[in-house]
């Protein structure tokens, strides 16, 4: 009876790890909000890392938060570092690239885990308000795709990009 358990669980293990896979080699979460002010405040406050404090739903998880900024003190080449407690983890972003309508920015992750994306912040007038649109996204490689088996990724990061529109609209909506 053991003999036969063990073997069962042995080739659902195997299945789970060979449907992992067939998912697709990059991932990708995006969020929308509308913010009733005009995109050259809106992008101020996003280009500015300094000013990330201000709205970023991941800087009230660690009060202990270390930050470091280097590069340029905003727009292209602005550099921001940080380490922080489990929740924020370690990782460093810089501007590749800033326009009135949208800014890139490449985001390395160093822990809990090492990943490598990208997040763009798109911003379109329509009218007295902006539409920002905030993507991140990057490749999926084999132990991620595991990992979004079993967690949803845009479930989990789609929140947060929640939080930071809504954080971002308040401050953004308060000048």
């Amino acid at each position: 009876m053991f003999k036969i358990i063990l073997i069962v669980v042995v080739v659902l293990i195997v299945l789970v790890l060979a449907f992992a896979t067939t998912r697709p080699g990059t991932f990708k979460v995006e969020r929308a909000a509308t913010i009733k002010a005009p995109p050259e405040r809106i992008l101020a406050l996003i280009n500015d890392f300094r000013q990330w404090v201000v709205w970023s739903p991941w800087e009230r998880l660690d009060p202990a938060l270390k930050r470091s900024y280097s590069g340029s003190a905003s727009g292209l080449g602005a550099v921001y570092g940080w380490h922080g407690n489990s929740k924020v983890g370690q990782g460093r972003m810089e501007i590749m690239a800033s326009s009135p309508s949208a800014t890139t920015i490449k985001l390395d992750f160093i822990k809990p885990f090492e990943a490598h994306n990208i997040a763009d912040f798109t911003l379109a007038s329509r009218g007295g308000s902006t539409l920002v649109t905030w993507t991140m996204h990057g490749p999926n490689p084999y132990l991620a795709k595991l990992m979004h088996l079993f967690f949803n990724m845009d479930r989990l990061v789609g929140g947060d990009f929640e939080r930071g529109l809504a954080n971002l609209k308040a401050a953004a909506e308060e000048n």
